[in-house]
């Protein structure tokens, strides 16, 4: 049987300075949930660039719009949901950064970083929901 547990459920204002609050917030669930350095530094990564494309991609700078972040556990699986309020995105339509024609393109790499970094990564509601995921190894 699933357990699941909502950890947290917050809003931020589309700010790029609010990118750093996830710094605190990431620290605060290491200790919550006894997470290694290295899992701590794959959440963080990847928070931040899924915030960061929320923000900049999805509510385009706009400060009266917010970013969502829900965050559960089940079992051992700890789940992000990042949602913003933007139009949505086609998720097969990003290009590998890593492609030669692709190289010099500024776009492309959080989502490439995300995709390393953690367990899973799927987009839901047409883009505008970004689903991270980590394993814990107990």
């Amino acid at each position: 049987m699933n357990e699941s547990q909502l950890i947290r459920e917050l809003e931020f204002a589309s700010f790029p300075e609010n990118i750093n609050l996830i710094e605190a917030l990431v620290e605060d669930l290491k200790h919550q949930l006894n997470l290694s350095d290295e899992l701590e530094a794959n959440i963080l990564v990847s928070l931040s660039e899924a915030f960061n494309n929320a923000i900049i991609h999805g509510n385009k700078l706009d400060p009266n719009k917010i970013v969502k972040l829900k965050i559960q556990l089940i079992n051992n699986e700890i789940i992000f949901l990042i949602e913003d309020k933007g139009e949505g995105f086609n998720a097969d339509s990003i290009q590998d950064p890593t492609a030669p024609q692709n190289i010099d393109k500024p776009t492309g790499r959080g989502i490439f970083l995300i995709k390393n970094l953690a367990d899973r990564l799927e987009f839901l509601d047409g883009g505008r929901i970004a689903l991270v995921s980590f394993v814990m190894n107990s």
